[in-house]
């Protein structure tokens, strides 16, 4: 793409418009970027249109005449369907496009898509965010990218409106590198987070009290601040909204999934790691998967006999 191009000039083809895709397309729009839209929930692709972002029937249309296109993404299996074939990304971006892949998936994978979009005449970033759907929405998110330094800076624009920090973590592949042991360390939080909470209930401490302490000492942390588990001290929270919307429980076991398999493949002593995997495969198991991840604490307060609003059974 020309440095000289406005936004108005360039084309963003974006695929997967789910919780975290649809705002940050939605924000592309907002400022001013051509984007062409797609994803097979017709819903989603209608709460975008709604937003500014022009409706395309396929990948190969997003992709098509695109000077970027970006995809956001559950799983490496459908970046794969999304790059591949006759009618995927690779075969119908115009030569030069950037391609950024902003889902959460397997370094290796990474890398095989990067290798594959340099042999097709494209050039590509792994850029996983952090952030959630409050930080996508905002544009506030934080990415995490892999790939060659002049890529990074050729998307730096993008990443301006999405984005409150984009980080250049190495070669192709570090962003999920990063976003791995990210996302472990976030799931230990919020499970930390919930047993905090379900203690203090216990202890005769309320959620408010204990929420004003914690969130501004050492306790402190994003789980904490912005995905509170409980409803009331961060309304924006989604326990206000019996834990809809979010980063669900599905795909944080999938992500814990990612990163304990490069735990064990690396020789990692992480025994904290392995626990949260394990609670997250539980979980996964029950009707809170679609949830937010944060619900943990619902089943960490069943478990210890906590009455909403503080006290024991």
């Amino acid at each position: 793409m020309s440095t000289d191009k406005t936004p108005a000039d360039t084309t963003i083809g974006f695929v997967g418009l789910g919780h975290m895709g649809g705002p940050m397309a939605i924000n592309l729009a907002k400022a001013g970027y051509v984007v062409h839209g797609f994803d097979v929930v017709p819903e989603a692709v209608e709460q975008a249109r709604a937003e500014g972002v022009v409706p395309v029937g396929s990948v190969a249309e997003a992709a098509t005449g695109a000077d970027v296109v970006i995809t956001s993404l559950p799983n490496g299996g459908l970046v794969a369907k999304v790059y591949e074939g006759d009618e995927g990304v690779l075969a119908n971006a115009p030569k030069g496009a950037l391609l950024i892949d902003t889902s959460t998936i397997d370094v290796d994978e990474a890398r095989g898509f990067s290798a594959a979009a340099e042999t097709a005449g494209l050039r590509h970033l792994d850029a996983p965010v952090s952030g959630g759907v409050v930080g996508a929405t905002k544009g506030t998110l934080a990415f995490m990218v892999g790939g060659r330094e002049d890529v990074v800076a050729a998307a730096a624009p993008y990443f301006d409106v999405l984005g409150a920090k984009a980080v250049h973590c190495g070669d192709s592949g570090a962003g999920q590198a990063v976003k791995l042991c990210n996302n472990m360390l976030l799931a230990i939080h919020q499970i930390g987070v919930g047993e905090a909470f379900a203690l203090a209930e216990k202890l005769g401490v309320q959620d408010q009290v204990f929420y004003d302490v914690a969130s501004a000492a050492t306790g402190t942390c994003w789980a904490l601040n912005v995905n509170c588990p409980v409803p009331g001290p961060v309304p924006a929270s989604p326990a206000n909204r019996d834990y809809a919307g979010g980063f669900a429980v599905g795909l944080m076991n999938k992500d814990l999934g990612l990163a304990l398999a490069a735990v064990e493949k690396n020789g990692v002593h992480a025994e904290l790691g392995k626990a949260a995997g394990q609670i997250y495969r539980s979980l996964n198991e029950t009707e809170a998967a679609g949830k937010d991840f944060s619900v943990v604490y619902e089943e960490i307060a069943s478990k210890s006999g906590v009455v909403r609003g503080g006290g024991a059974s």
